[in-house]
């Protein structure tokens, strides 16, 4: 008999929104409407080769005895005392409400395994909610988005882990990674999703058709001939991608008129959604001002970045342009040091493969999970290299690091005192993190949390 899972939690937290993502089907309503599903709903889902049934309930709502969300309560609470797993999820950019801590404890008090699923996390406004969800005691939380399948392949880790299952591509890394940093199962599940973005001009509907090898975006010396963003798909050595040709991007004070706002903002949702962006440079009018604001804006929405530089073929002094590119984009793209930068010539279809080759890499590392043990090795070794200052005549301990999630690599790490410890601080732990697990050209999200490690307590009951 399949394990049975039940999705929980109070009432609009995307709950139908995951279930239908599980499952694959729409069968469950969803809505912005509170309250709209009454019925357990069943389907099942394929988690690392193995089938489970998933269980949809009511939202959790405390009632008035005898009410329709009385019985619909009863109905959840049902479902959690019958599950071999129960996910309770909550809404990141609300945080934690006075209802989620209460039904934490009717989860708790079930005796169920429980993962805790921290939902809507596809923006940086949901990053207070998902810290905060630690106090419910249910564990550490994983990040997802349900409505654009983020998280996806933590969720299924995590998932297979409480309830002791192995998935099929665990089997065949067991006796092979040794333990070491590696790339989360969940890129392998679908479409890799690239935008092309850049200045307008610079090329990118040309790039996109040799990409494609056909003629399928209007090309032409006249700016702004894209105007939304058109997504194509591409198969590259057996990978399956989802490429998005964009709309050129100008300095916000030069666009007026309201096609192009559109435009823009038909880029920066494309950017939002991907998982790799190719920031497309023109080799006569490299690194201008408004490439390191795009390249910035990419950095701060967590995607990963790989820089093309268009129109190669013309350029005489190859060495030299290219040495002085890099100086400026360590410079000006400081946050992402090592970034990936890639001749090529869109119209001569030239480097075309170690573009793609450069794309895989960059959604390797932005995927890249490292262990929680070797990242507190990591920590007490760089804590000996360098012991953190002093506070009001007492020095700052970090006690232990975790990593809650990726896309982008995102860890957390407890302090005694995180306001006090100083930026520069902060940085030589992030660029030892970069340096010790290989993670170049991709952001990371370094986070601090006052408190000792909440996992200690958990270890000595077991």
């Amino acid at each position: 008999m399949s394990p049975k899972i039940a999705i929980v939690g109070r009432p609009n937290v995307g709950k139908s929104t995951l279930f239908n993502r599980l499952t694959g089907t729409r069968s469950a309503l969803v809505s912005d409407l509170p309250g709209l599903t009454r019925d357990r709903r069943e389907g099942t889902a394929e988690f690392g080769g193995h089938q489970l049934a998933i269980v949809d309930t009511a939202g959790l709502e405390d009632a008035a005895r005898g009410s329709i969300a009385d019985r619909m309560r009863q109905q959840s609470e049902s479902a959690i005392n019958t599950a071999d797993l129960v996910l309770f999820v909550i809404d990141a950019r609300d945080g934690v409400t006075a209802t989620d801590e209460i039904f934490a404890r009717t989860v708790r008090a079930s005796g169920s395994p429980v993962v805790l699923v921290a939902n809507k996390c596809e923006g940086r406004s949901s990053d207070d909610g998902f810290y905060e969800a630690f106090k419910l005691g249910l564990g550490e939380p994983v990040s997802i988005s349900a409505e654009h399948g983020l998280g996806l392949g933590d969720l299924e880790r995590d998932v297979l882990a409480a309830l002791g299952l192995e998935s099929k591509q665990q089997k065949k890394r067991r006796d092979a990674d040794g333990g070491d940093a590696e790339a989360e199962p969940e890129q392998a599940h679908r479409p890799l999703r690239v935008a092309i973005v850049g200045r307008p001009n610079a090329g990118k509907s040309t790039l996109v058709n040799a990409l494609l090898g056909e003629d399928r975006m209007i090309t032409g010396p006249e700016p702004g001939l894209t105007r939304d963003a058109v997504a194509s798909d591409l198969t590259f050595e057996g990978r399956e991608i989802k490429l998005f040709d964009t709309a050129g991007l100008r300095r916000k004070a030069k666009v007026t008129e309201l096609a192009e706002k559109l435009s823009t903002s038909d880029t920066i949702r494309a950017i939002r959604f991907a998982e790799v962006v190719v920031l497309l440079l023109d080799a006569e009018r490299p690194l201008e001002h408004q490439d390191l604001t795009i390249g910035s804006h990419v950095v701060d929405e967590g995607r990963a970045l790989v820089i093309a530089l268009n129109k190669w073929d013309l350029i005489e002094e190859k060495q030299k342009f290219l040495r002085d590119l890099i100086a400026k984009v360590t410079d000006g793209l400081a946050q992402v040091p090592g970034v990936a930068i890639i001749p090529i010539s869109a119209i001569g279809e030239k480097g075309m493969d170690k573009l793609m080759r450069a794309i895989f890499k960059a959604s390797e590392h932005w995927n890249r999970r490292v262990p929680t043990p070797k990242l507190n090795r990591w920590l007490a070794e760089a804590l000996a290299r360098h012991s953190p200052p002093a506070s009001s005549g007492r020095r700052i301990k970090l006690r232990y690091i975790t990593q809650p999630s990726t896309r982008p690599p995102t860890f957390v790490a407890f302090c005694s005192k995180p306001g006090d410890l100083p930026k520069s601080y902060m940085k030589y732990l992030t660029n030892s993190l970069r340096e010790a697990f290989d993670l170049p050209g991709v952001p990371i999200r370094f986070n601090l949390r006052k408190g000792e490690n909440p996992f200690a307590a958990k270890r000595e009951r077991s």
